[in-house]
């Protein structure tokens, strides 16, 4: 389900942008590519405030991820990616975020629904 060039882009670094639908309208929160760890179908990254991203998570599960950088060949590429987040208070998603970063409060669990590349070959 998700592609080998968005796990090798990855492994560089760069803004992963993180969209949740609220009351008001969209909010956007950020992290990095090094936070965030991939098992399955599903991503994993701290929380360390996201205080508005959590309410609006109990209300509406669906969210969006952009995340983009060089290739490994140096190529320009992006990727948007669809599907339903949580925030994870205990249990293996949220050890395996809180054992790389001790400061995260809770881990954002994200169920992959959809991988789309927007940018690059």
């Amino acid at each position: 389900m998700i592609p080998q060039k968005l796990l090798d882009l990855l492994n560089t670094e760069g803004v992963v942008a993180f969209a949740t639908q609220g009351t008001n309208g969209p909010h956007v929160v950020n992290t990095w590519h090094s936070y965030v760890a991939v098992e399955g179908d599903k991503l994993y990254f701290p929380a360390g405030g996201m205080k508005n991203t959590e309410e609006n998570l109990k209300a509406n599960s669906r969210v969006q991820l952009t995340m983009g950088g060089h290739d490994s060949e140096g190529k320009g590429i992006g990727f948007l990616i669809e599907g339903t987040a949580a925030f994870l208070y205990e249990g293996a998603g949220f050890d395996l975020v809180r054992n790389r970063f001790s400061w995260a409060r809770a881990a954002v669990e994200i169920k992959v629904s959809n991988v789309q590349q927007t940018m690059g070959a």
